[in-house]
């Protein structure tokens, strides 16, 4: 800032000759280098989101308003499921990734039962809204204090002084000291090439990753809200169903850890997707198609962290999460087919889930695979 800053780039030159393309345009138009915010800034700020919307819905004059916050709270979810569980795979060893991911997400179906629970105590909807949402301000308040930013992720970034300051507090919080050699090899470690969304098409293995993986969440997905959004038609109270669908996910998304564990992610993946096809209107069938889309929902979001490096893990995970939202849209459409005839939506959801088990198989293992920080062309 003590040059002067416009187009005649000649006093560049003069005053640094060897200076890179990067550093003159640098000059000429300052750039931050830290233009990504990070994982625990998208968490912050999509529950603040998730709070604003949730509470404003509640006063909603009309159903057309209900629908734009909805659907902007909506949004909201996507920041904080796939970053949150990110933070807490990259705090962890690799061996223990699975672990860290399946134990935040099986909170999942406790939120479901807690939900039908008091769905069925207060049914009125604008305060069911407010009860669901106001306790926010309590998490925001808690993650604001205690979420650390994943230190992986500084690395990658070349901020090594904040990772080695969230390292150190990692450190203290768990009782245990940093060896003094780690520190001096953080800070002498040179800055790596940062990744982007264009790197995951740009580079062939990672772009075979990227469709499948964005083909099984869309299948994952489709199945998951065919089966969640039609809880009314399965001859049961639709409030007790729901708390079955939500109790039954809990042994699914615990009960897939020993498994992917000995078997492996990709085995895993393929057979829970194939065996998602058994979904009937019978309740007891149902709930078997649900325990088993679970499964899938629990392993894919270990298999999609462990496929990608750290420098476009995030944009990977997006990139699926997004193609999952797809076929969430779509799975209530599909619903519609039952009027002309009703195993026209069930084919659609089983051909689509066992494509995407066969899909599956084209992945690699990594079970046991160290976490890939950089991307490497193959």
């Amino acid at each position: 800032m003590n040059f002067p800053h416009h187009c005649n780039t000649d006093w560049i030159l003069d005053r640094g000759p060897n200076l890179t393309v990067e550093r003159q345009i640098n000059l000429t138009i300052p750039v931050n280098k830290d233009g990504t915010f990070g994982r625990r800034f998208v968490v912050l700020l999509s529950l603040l989101q998730l709070l604003l919307c949730g509470v404003v819905a509640a006063f909603s004059p009309n159903i057309y308003v209900y629908i734009v916050i909805r659907f902007l709270g909506g949004m909201s979810n996507s920041g904080i499921g796939a970053n949150a569980f990110v933070i807490g795979g990259e705090w962890s060893d690799s061996s223990k990734f699975a672990l860290c991911t399946i134990a935040a997400h099986s909170t999942f179906p406790l939120g479901l039962m807690i939900m039908s629970g008091i769905a069925y105590l207060i049914r009125d909807w604008r305060i069911l809204q407010l009860v669901l949402f106001c306790p926010l301000v309590l998490v925001l308040g808690l993650f604001y204090w205690i979420l650390p930013e994943s230190a992986r992720w500084l690395l990658t970034q070349g901020k090594k002084k904040e990772a080695i300051k969230e390292i150190c507090r990692a450190a203290k919080v768990n009782g245990r000291k940093v060896p003094e050699d780690l520190v001096d090899r953080l800070e002498a470690a040179g800055t790596s090439k940062r990744g982007n969304m264009l790197d995951i098409f740009r580079i062939s293995y990672l772009r075979k990753r990227a469709l499948v993986m964005s083909f099984i969440w869309f299948a994952t997905n489709l199945m998951y809200y065919g089966l969640s959004l039609n809880v009314g038609n399965f001859g049961l109270d639709i409030y007790l169903t729901q708390f079955i669908f939500g109790l039954v996910e809990i042994p699914a998304y615990l009960g897939t850890l020993p498994f992917i564990q000995h078997f492996g992610r990709r085995i895993c993946q393929s057979g829970v997707l194939i065996f998602a096809d058994l979904p009937q209107v019978v309740t007891a069938i149902a709930v078997l198609g649900k325990f088993a889309v679970s499964a899938s929902f629990s392993i894919v979001y270990v298999y999609t962290a462990e496929l990608y490096p750290t420098v476009v893990r995030q944009n990977g995970v997006g990139l699926s999460t997004m193609c999952s939202c797809v076929g969430g849209i779509l799975a209530p459409l599909v619903r519609l087919l039952d009027v002309y005839h009703y195993t026209i939506s069930m084919l659609i959801y089983g051909t689509i889930t066992i494509a995407a088990g066969g899909f599956c198989l084209l992945l690699p293992e990594t079970c046991n695979v160290e976490l890939q920080d950089h991307t490497e062309p193959r």
